[in-house]
């Protein structure tokens, strides 16, 4: 990847006065319940409250700006559902027909509300990874232009104006814990922090059951892995993205992994102390904390609650049925 294709704060910048003011300047908020269940003050960044419920619409509603009409004849990506909504609200905004590729099983409210904004879609194979290989045939072959997340710079640099706004409020503190999955949130926030606050520390959150990012990462190449097994679909990644991880040699300071059921003990004490449904990708921050409160101790720690798109089934499972 050059130069030219990497994340650039001074973009990041432009995209805060380009992106749709409707998923700008998402709360930031404490909770002295969740601090002390912690043991620590946690800054939290809520992305949830939007029309897609996750940070997704910003790097998309940017995409859009800097593709300034190349890709009128329509859009393909592929998706577990949050990347793809806000590809089809941004798409539906300017007028470009969207093509979402999704894959059997995917979250029935994720793939409805893509729907509902206008996306046609596509089930193809049992993950994300392999949906996106069909997604980058069909695009080969009609002719439209495929977007992929966590490659193309812009899509990152909009995630980035969550780390622009929380530095604004002088929340990014000493440590950022930044959830992994294809790359382009820890890559936008991540270009942010080593810009303007080079003393934060960042580091990546995976899932234990997806570990292909963080073996990629650990090791300097892309190790891809032959399945995946987590609730967590928003970082289930397989096949890492070879821009993504060489955006990451300059933006991350460390990638840490955490299971399912330290997800799902995140999801429940948001729910408990801030009244907040996420996903358990949403939750990986704090999941985290909880795995290792050796993690920031003694720091002003900082994270975000990326997506917020559970199923009443999964909300039944995860909340309902304590033990």
């Amino acid at each position: 990847m050059t130069i030219d294709r990497m994340p650039q704060a001074s973009r990041i910048e432009e995209a805060a006065t380009l992106i749709d003011p409707i998923f700008l300047n998402t709360p930031l908020v404490r909770s002295e319940a969740l601090d002390r269940a912690l043991g620590q003050e946690v800054a939290l960044k809520v992305e949830t409250l939007t029309p897609i419920r996750s940070f997704k619409g910003r790097g998309a509603s940017y995409l859009m700006h800097r593709l300034d009409g190349a890709a009128d004849g329509g859009v393909v990506c592929a998706s577990a559902g949050n990347f793809g909504q806000g590809i089809a609200h941004a798409g539906r905004g300017f007028g470009v027909p969207v093509t979402v590729f999704s894959y059997q099983g995917a979250n029935p409210l994720k793939l409805e509300a893509m729907q509902r904004f206008g996306a046609e879609i596509h089930l193809e194979g049992h993950d994300f990874d392999a949906a996106k290989s069909a997604a980058r045939a069909f695009a080969a072959a009609t002719g439209r232009h495929f977007v992929e997340d966590g490659a193309d710079p812009a899509v990152a640099e909009g995630a980035g104006t969550i780390a622009l706004e929380m530095d604004r409020l002088d929340a990014l503190g000493d440590l950022v814990l930044v959830a992994l999955g294809n790359g382009s949130l820890i890559n936008g926030v991540g270009t942010w922090v080593k810009a303007h606050r080079p003393g934060t520390r960042l580091i990546g959150v995976a899932a234990t059951g997806a570990p292909a990012m963080y073996l990629s990462w650990r090791d300097g190449r892309v190790i891809e892995t032959a399945s995946v097994d987590t609730i967590a679909d928003g970082i289930a990644v397989r096949v890492p993205v070879p821009e993504a991880l060489e955006a990451m040699r300059t933006t991350v300071d460390d990638v840490v992994l955490v299971e399912d059921a330290a997800m799902l003990a995140a999801v429940r004490l948001t729910f408990e102390t801030l009244g907040l449904l996420v996903e358990p990708t949403g939750a990986v921050g704090l999941a985290a904390l909880l795995a290792d409160p050796d993690l920031g101790r003694g720091q002003r720690v900082s994270t975000i609650l990326c997506g917020g798109n559970v199923a009443p089934a999964q909300a039944r499972a995860w909340l309902l049925e304590l033990p």
